[in-house]
């Protein structure tokens, strides 16, 4: 099994981008401009390498290669993404990987493309400025679009594997990761459960009581043997339950107006370990949308415009409307999920103006997750 950290260390070790892998700041999923070349680099890089993996790494400094992370993104459903514009498209998964001096929350993004051997992967419908049928490849550290019957050529096969070999996991990498998940949770009653004699997964939370069920919030969970981050979120609550052979996570979002919130499932994620030391991932989003009254939800929406607008012009709210301030993100999701289709677009135009206020920022970006979510499935 290779170590994710490990191999990362290794693909930063070649310096500067190349045809097997890229290297990014950032990514931006919730525009159609980083959309699109996201999905320009995955096509690029399965073309330029169609018998080996290539990578994409997330969180790092162009200059220097210094890693300074990113937030933590849950990508069950990017592969709908890639389904739906690429032609031939190759498998696609994104995994946080942990890195011991980034701050809690705060991961390096870890993209890995496995081509569909031998066929030629191209756009299959417009996206911002890139049109249907465009085809790209990789020219040195560049995606560049080229002719359409341009030969796939194998170059990169030894190297990748030699990366690939030299960053498999050791009893002392997953023994030092147990014992550093076990110090940093230690007040969230971290557990930990062996799969099949070889997968160690670690998780802590604070245990939170309703009438009928037991949530976990404040909730981490790690793959150890990969230094893998497989769930992590400050606001969500979530339930665990496990067998010999399996882990499943449900993800609840806790949604309401006024006095009135619930938990609403929103995502079942299950992790299938097998006796030949690999694992699947099935996912499955069960959200239903609570509805509201139309009467209210319009009274909400104007209220959170009047908001905005004083925020904007940097004008003092009442204290009615800085406790309305901090539901805000949440309101306008409830709004686009019932029916207000312009609400996101202004949530999503406030960004700037959210971002001096950590709490409401923080809501912000769990409310376009969400959305994201929905979006994919």
């Amino acid at each position: 099994m290779i170590n994710k950290r490990l191999l990362i260390k290794n693909l930063l070790a070649h310096n500067d981008e190349n045809s097997f892998y890229d290297k990014k700041r950032k990514i931006n999923m919730g525009e159609k401009e980083g959309k699109a070349k996201f999905l320009k680099h995955i096509c690029a890089l399965s073309n330029s390498n169609p018998k080996n993996n290539s990578y994409i790494v997330i969180g790092v400094e162009d200059e220097d290669n210094s890693v300074v992370g990113v937030d933590f993104f849950d990508d069950s459903k990017i592969q709908n993404l890639i389904n739906a514009y690429l032609t031939n498209p190759p498998l696609v998964t994104y995994e946080n990987v942990l890195f011991p001096h980034l701050p809690n929350g705060k991961v390096v993004g870890l993209v890995s493309i496995r081509p569909n051997e031998g066929k030629i992967c191209s756009l299959k419908k417009n996206i911002w400025k890139y049109y249907g049928g465009m085809v790209f490849f990789r020219d040195g550290s560049i995606s560049m679009p080229k002719a359409f019957d341009i030969e796939l050529k194998d170059i990169n096969s030894e190297i990748v594997k030699a990366i690939e070999n030299h960053s498999q996991n050791t009893i002392k990498y997953t023994l030092d990761g147990v014992f550093d998940f076990m110090n940093k949770s230690k007040d969230f009653h971290p557990t930990y459960k062996v799969f099949k004699e070889y997968f160690v997964v670690c998780w802590a939370g604070k245990t939170q009581k309703t009438k009928e069920n037991t949530y976990l919030s404040r909730v981490n969970i790690e793959l150890i043997n990969e230094q893998v981050k497989l769930f992590y979120s400050d606001l969500d609550e979530i339930s665990i339950s496990y067998d010999d052979d399996s882990f499943k996570i449900i993800e609840y979002v806790h949604l309401g107006l006024y006095e009135s919130y619930k938990y609403y499932p929103l995502e079942e994620v299950t992790f299938k370990f097998k006796n030949n030391m690999s694992y699947e991932i099935e996912s499955e989003m069960v959200f239903q949308p609570p509805e509201f009254p139309k009467q209210t939800l319009y009274h909400i929406f104007n209220n959170n415009n009047t908001i905005l607008k004083k925020i904007k012009r940097g004008e003092s709210l009442s204290h009615i409307q800085e406790k309305d301030f901090l539901k805000l993100p949440a309101t306008y999701l409830l709004c686009h999920l019932n029916g207000f289709s312009e609400a996101i677009e202004i949530l999503e135009n406030a960004k700037i103006h959210l971002k001096p206020y950590p709490k409401i920022y923080a809501r912000y970006k769990e409310s376009m997750r969400i959305l994201r979510k929905v979006r994919y499935s």
